[in-house]
């Protein structure tokens, strides 16, 4: 987060004072990261466990984030290509001009479609 403090007004200023200051005192409160492992450990051996058979090597990816992922079923996820679909419909005025039937139609279908006409007649057999 980045934030110019030379723009802001003396209200502004004491009020991100404020909340630093609010934000140091919960931190200080805190007790160091490898005491808190150790006691976690500790915890975890009494139970019969390691801290590597929960979450996998200190450090490194965990063992969740580590085993492979499945492929979903139903196809591709948001925002990943599924690569080129071959045309389904053809414009018999601009033969060059073709629709593989997904997303919005193109305006000369669309246009063709107003006049009347059936999408099954522009289906390229």
């Amino acid at each position: 987060m980045s934030l110019n403090i030379e723009n802001l007004n003396p209200q502004e200023l004491a009020a991100l004072i404020k909340r630093a200051n609010s934000r140091r005192k919960v931190l200080s409160k805190r007790k160091p990261a490898a005491q808190t492992k150790a006691a976690v450990a500790k915890v975890l051996k009494s139970a019969g466990w390691t801290f590597e058979e929960l979450y996998g090597k200190a450090g490194g990816a965990t063992a969740a984030a580590a085993a492979p992922k499945k492929a979903r079923k139903g196809g591709a996820t948001k925002g990943r290509s599924t690569g080129k679909v071959a045309p389904k419909y053809r414009n018999p005025a601009s033969p060059k001009d073709t629709w593989t039937g997904r997303g919005k139609q193109p305006r000369w279908l669309a246009a063709e479609i107003a006049n009347g006409r059936k999408v099954e007649e522009f289906l390229i057999k």
